[in-house]
């Protein structure tokens, strides 16, 4: 085994640290969702409802950005039998049944209005579609610091494009894994950023050996702008 691949193996099982950052921090979090129905650019006045008895109540909504997340709690949701999603939009209205989630909590589905159809999870595509645009977009403001730190040689920027791949890339699948509307979604990117500082730290002094200051020092500020820019992109867009 090469050195090169040696140190990417330590990255590797370094970043397997991640695991335990999806459970930080739920022990006072707020009642979470039982069922979260996504809707990608929704009309203004979609409604969802799901059956209670006799009568039909409204989910609660959330925007952000290019979607619209409704959701309902276990107080919404009653009875023995399956299911029964109302979908409204202008005079066009229609119901959809679903199974009992096994899940008593965060149990997510997509809605496809031209299909009309929900579907559990998050579409694939979707995912991958954010968790590239957060790293795309991590990778360029890093870059920049890389590059402002005085790090000009081929072999700087092949490793700072291998480490930064596969850290950024396991955080934000990580992230991807979470619910939408989960309550302490800073707290959990928080941890995770610490892990990746950690990883990258110990990776890029394994690979950079002349200026040791100057990479810890990048490192730290890299993290730090990443932690800033991560922050604000799980506000504004989809999880």
């Amino acid at each position: 085994m090469t050195k090169t691949k040696k140190r990417m193996l330590i990255i590797i099982l370094s970043i397997l640290l991640f695991m335990p950052f999806r459970s930080i921090c739920h022990a006072n979090a707020a009642e979470p969702p039982s069922i979260l129905i996504i809707v990608s650019n929704p009309p203004s006045d979609l409604e969802i409802s799901v059956k209670s008895g006799d009568t039909y109540i409204k989910a609660d909504k959330v925007d952000k950005a290019m979607e619209r997340y409704y959701t309902f709690y276990s107080r919404h949701l009653s009875g023995s039998g399956d299911y029964v999603f109302k979908i409204t939009t202008g005079k066009d209205s229609y119901e959809i049944t679903i199974e009992k989630p096994l899940e008593q909590y965060n149990n997510i589905y997509t809605l496809n209005l031209k299909s009309r159809t929900l579907t559990p999870g998050k579409l694939l595509s979707r995912s991958i579609l954010l968790v590239s645009t957060r790293v795309i977009l991590t990778l360029l403001i890093e870059a920049i610091i890389f590059w402002l730190f005085g790090f000009r040689s081929k072999n700087y920027w092949t490793a700072f494009l291998i480490i930064n791949l596969i850290t950024q890339g396991i955080l934000n699948i990580c992230i991807n894994g979470l619910v939408p509307i989960q309550s302490y979604l800073i707290l959990n990117l928080v941890a995770g950023e610490i892990l990746v500082l950690i990883a990258e730290m110990y990776a890029f002094l394994s690979v950079i050996k002349a200026h040791r200051l100057r990479t810890i020092l990048y490192v730290i500020t890299a993290n730090l702008m990443s932690l800033i820019t991560g922050g604000y992109m799980i506000t504004v867009l989809p999880i």
